[in-house]
């Protein structure tokens, strides 16, 4: 059974920093490109960054040069850390993985950013 539990998400003031933590089982993670994505209140959920097997990354403009995410495939974790964070960076994150087409998510961790 795949299970993707998201940690780290909190309050923090702008400009601050954190680090998400994204612990997997049930696949054999090394094999699969991981994602973050976020969903702020009222608004659609949207990529944010993808690490690939090979440990490429990409991330979507909006977090370019602040945000930076990294595996670790002997502990089967993603993380993301996020550094200059804004007030619109608040929302719910969530790692991903699509296995078999299916795309599968964690629960989700809050980070909310303050003025």
């Amino acid at each position: 059974q795949v299970q993707l539990v998201e940690s780290g998400g909190g309050l923090v003031q702008a400009g601050g920093s954190l680090r998400l933590s994204c612990a997997t089982s049930g696949f054999i993670f090394s094999s699969y490109d991981m994602k973050w994505y976020r969903q702020a209140p009222g608004n659609q959920r949207e990529w944010v960054a993808t690490i690939d097997r090979g440990g490429k990354t990409n991330y979507a403009a909006s977090v370019y040069g602040r945000f930076t995410i990294s595996r670790d495939n002997a502990k089967n974790t993603v993380d993301l850390q996020m550094n200059s964070l804004k007030p619109e960076d608040t929302a719910v994150y969530y790692c991903n993985v699509v296995i078999l087409l299916t795309p599968l998510w964690g629960q989700g961790t809050q980070v909310t950013v303050s003025f």
